[in-house]
């Protein structure tokens, strides 16, 4: 929904000034119409279901995974395509990676996103609309910024949005924000006033040679400069940095390779490592088998750092992490 276009269009009616609360209110409970926003007069709904469309999204498609994951690939009022997943689990979790961009300017090899021309950052509201989608289906409680884009080049928007998250039921401790290390970005979520969401970093190297050549931002951000300021947004925080490792065969799961990211990933208190199994894009690399990602978890735990590998989701239906490239 767009909120300021919502404004605009109250203030012309000259409502009180609680309409706007009354309507968003609806929204995050999931209301798909404004008929269904009985507190307001029947006037006004008419005027709003005129005016204000429910979302400044269109949806394009959707897609529904084997293991109960949802796709819904959107396009913008001017054509830009986005896509958002919903992740059902069955402890009964119900978590949505949400876009900051229409594509990503970053060119990560091994994301299908990077692939995509880069459009332009998301709206605040268009980043919840993103959201809400999935609300009107069933209640959310998880949020994660590791859909499209860099959220960190979008920061306005995105804290803007996460400040309405906890209407829809998902609580700023249960928000992450995804960053391939974009330090200006942590600097800021360090010392922004609002909730402490969790932070996120796409790491996937132990060293600076290969991590360049896996994400050109590295020649920009080396490694040291960015878990330098990891830890002054932990220092400030008081939350862990959760580091995410993508397992490429051959390229940067050798047991060696282990004992350096352990090396790095001092004191032990600030990191917790998320070893990715690789989801098949179509770039050349090839995702690491179970043994090789089993020894590398072990060789981090032994040296005190924790370590867990993440579950796959909506690997069928090119949803899971690396796979979003605005297409079926």
């Amino acid at each position: 929904m767009d909120m300021q276009l919502l404004d605009t269009v109250l203030a012309e009616r000259r409502e009180p000034s609680f309409r706007a609360a009354q309507v968003w209110a609806w929204a995050a409970r999931g209301a798909g119409s404004y008929a269904e926003m009985t507190d307001l007069p029947s006037a006004l709904r008419e005027t709003l279901a005129e005016r204000v469309p429910l979302s400044c999204l269109d949806l394009d498609r959707e897609a529904l995974a084997a293991d109960g994951t949802e796709k819904a690939l959107f396009s913008t009022h001017d054509g830009r395509p986005l896509e958002a997943v919903l992740m059902r689990f069955n402890d009964g979790r119900r978590s949505v990676c949400l876009s900051s961009q229409s594509g990503c300017p970053l060119t990560c090899t091994f994301c299908a996103t990077g692939t995509m021309k880069f459009a332009r950052n998301l709206t605040a509201s268009e980043i919840l609309d993103q959201a809400l989608h999935f609300t009107r289906k069933e209640p959310l409680d998880h949020a994660v910024f590791m859909g499209m884009g860099e959220p960190l080049l979008n920061l306005d928007s995105v804290l803007a949005a996460c400040e309405r998250l906890p209407d829809l039921g998902i609580h700023p401790s249960s928000t992450t924000i995804s960053t391939v290390g974009w330090i200006p970005g942590i600097d800021r979520l360090a010392e922004h006033e609002g909730p402490t969401v969790r932070l996120a970093l796409s790491l996937h190297a132990p060293d600076d040679a290969l991590r360049s050549e896996l994400m050109p931002v590295n020649d920009r951000f080396p490694l040291h400069d960015v878990l330098d300021a990891c830890r002054r947004w932990h220092e400030r925080r008081r939350r862990k940095v959760f580091v995410e490792y993508l397992m490429l065969a051959g390229v940067n799961d050798r047991y060696e390779q282990a004992l350096a990211l352990a090396r790095l990933l001092s004191p032990r208190n600030v990191f917790k490592v998320n070893l990715i199994p690789y989801n098949p894009t179509d770039s050349d690399f090839e995702g690491s088998g179970r043994e090789a990602i089993e020894v590398f978890r072990a060789a981090l735990e032994e040296r005190g750092v924790p370590a867990t590998v993440r579950l796959t989701r909506g690997r069928d239906i090119d949803a899971a992490c690396g796979q979003l490239a605005a297409r079926g």
